[in-house]
């Protein structure tokens, strides 16, 4: 028996226009009356997490950050963090500004960044039909590194790096591996998201990284999760898309690739179920909890 299902959300949980099907929504809460831990692991901040976690009814535990926090919906508290510090974030800021390549800073409650483009465009587009209190917080600076250098007791989960050449973002990737301390994922394809605006529906469609603490994933954070709840490997289920769900595919009892996943990830599944566009975790919530 299955007793923990973790969930990526872009590109898994989230269809294209970055919503849940209502038989998904469902699955979850019936899956969470029967006992079972969902679990949302996401790179996103712990606001935007927790938003959709609370709508979903799985209100225990989720996974921020890529893996970065573990924050208790119950206690209302971070139990378990990986931040980068301030001095690394201010060496990968200096880096992009020198080569002008597009980044944002998630922090465990807001993203920081210069502009809406790409993934902060997709958020932003995202907080127009959410009520405020729901809206993933989105902090545009003039200046981010003197920002960073002036604040204290920030928080630091994670870095995004965005471009549309392939040739540009291959050389920020070799600059950014000079950091000592960090890990820098190696995404296979670029990401694709899309944006109503009244009828029309515009493609969003970049290369990105994301930046982390030295061996921070979703696997050690849930980890932590199974640790505290007496719950094997063996007991638990894990869905993704993207590299940055690798370790919690490879590690799971069941680990679970998206239609959608790029090909690396479907090899190192136990089964790949239908796309994020097609109810692919309705599907597996069907087959192996709601029996």
């Amino acid at each position: 028996m299955y007793k923990l299902v973790a969930i990526d959300l872009d590109g898994t949980l989230l269809n294209s226009y970055g919503e849940v099907s209502q038989r998904t929504r469902e699955a979850i809460k019936e899956a969470t009356q029967k006992g079972v831990e969902v679990v949302l692991a996401s790179g996103r901040p712990i606001s935007s997490v927790e938003d959709l976690a609370t709508e979903l009814e799985a209100n225990h535990y989720l996974v921020s950050g890529n893996g970065a926090t573990v924050y208790d919906m119950r206690q209302k508290s971070i139990v378990y963090d990986q931040f980068l510090s301030k001095e690394q974030i201010l060496n990968i800021v200096k880096i992009c500004e020198e080569n002008s390549i597009y980044y944002n800073i998630y922090t465990e409650n807001e993203v920081l960044t210069k502009s809406l483009n790409y993934n902060t465009l997709f958020y932003h587009s995202e907080n127009t039909h959410k009520q405020e209190e729901k809206r993933t917080n989105i902090n545009i600076l003039t200046d981010v590194y003197d920002y960073v250098l002036r604040t204290n007791n920030q928080k630091y989960l994670k870095v995004t790096v965005c471009d549309q050449s392939q040739i540009v973002f291959g050389s920020i990737i070799k600059k950014l591996r000079t950091i000592n301390d960090i890990d820098v994922l190696d995404v296979a394809h670029m990401s694709k998201k899309i944006i109503k605006s009244g009828t029309e529906e515009i493609l969003v469609e970049y290369c990105y990284t994301e930046i982390t603490n030295k061996n921070v994933n979703k696997w050690t954070a849930l980890e932590y999760i199974m640790k505290k709840e007496n719950i094997s490997k063996e007991e638990v289920i894990a869905i993704g898309d993207n590299v940055n769900d690798k370790e919690m595919i490879e590690e799971a009892g069941l680990g679970v690739a998206m239609g959608n996943s790029t090909q690396n990830i479907k090899e190192i599944a136990n089964e790949i179920t239908s796309t994020n566009n097609e109810d692919g975790v309705y599907e597996i919530f069907r087959k192996y909890i709601l029996i």
